[in-house]
């Protein structure tokens, strides 16, 4: 019997025309040079970073926070540092520049100290020459930067997967693990043991926002968080008002 890979929940997803990720992988570790990793603590990118290392890929990770100071993710971060052996850097998310530009949360004294501020914002891809050229003296102009991105995420990772392709070359970008179904990922961290962030225990998945699913345990079980994001955004807390919580 043939069995269809692209109905074949085991196996990795297939869509015509796109190169299957492990030929991106073993294509980047002969190519021999560095791959910056966009670490967002979630599972995708740590079984992503497994498969780089596992494939002989040299990985320079980093993570963006959302909130500066949180101790749940500062406390994460030392574990996987202590885990892979290396440290990662921690610049602020662009998320994080655009909800204080557009005064997401804010209080209406803090508005014309952010404005007169004018605050940047940057992309992600100046980001990733940021790192390139200050933290880990790599050539900005040839790094790739890797992320877990999946196409079984959902429907529309799935459609952009289809039409753009897990190698963007004009912005350097590279899904290494883009056709991975979740069993998949969850094999790879049980092969190395490699422990999930406390977020799955709060949330479900990593922290990703300022919304209740978030707020709400963050104030349960982590109030120190919850009052850091308060610091930053002050009436974050709306969010449970709102909830009758």
């Amino acid at each position: 019997m043939v069995i269809n890979p692209a109905a074949d929940q085991t196996a990795p997803i297939v869509i015509e025309g796109v190169q299957p990720s492990a030929e991106i992988r073993a294509e980047l570790a002969r190519q021999g040079a560095p791959v910056l990793l966009a670490f967002s603590r979630g599972k995708d990118s740590i079984a992503c970073w497994l498969a780089l290392r596992e494939a002989g890929v040299e990985v320079r990770p980093f993570h963006l926070y959302l909130v500066p100071g949180l101790e749940f993710v500062d406390e994460s971060l030392a574990e996987f540092e202590r885990y892979f052996g290396v440290a990662i850097p921690q610049l602020p998310h662009p998320s994080l520049f655009r909800w204080l530009n557009n005064l997401t949360f804010q209080a209406p004294e803090r508005r014309l100290i952010i404005e007169a501020a004018q605050l940047p914002e940057p992309d992600y891809v100046d980001i990733s020459r940021l790192l390139c050229t200050e933290v880990y003296e790599l050539d900005p102009a040839t790094t790739y930067t890797a992320d877990g991105i999946r196409a079984a995420d959902s429907p529309n990772r799935r459609t952009a997967m289809k039409g753009h392709g897990p190698v963007r070359e004009h912005v350097l970008k590279v899904s290494p693990v883009w056709d991975w179904r979740i069993r998949h990922v969850r094999s790879m961290l049980a092969e190395h043991r490699c422990p999930l962030p406390i977020d799955y225990e709060l949330f479900g998945r990593s922290f990703d926002g300022l919304d209740l699913r978030f707020l709400q345990p963050l104030k349960e079980h982590r109030p120190s968080d919850y009052d850091r994001i308060l610091e930053w955004f002050p009436l974050a807390d709306l969010e449970l008002f709102r909830a009758g919580l």
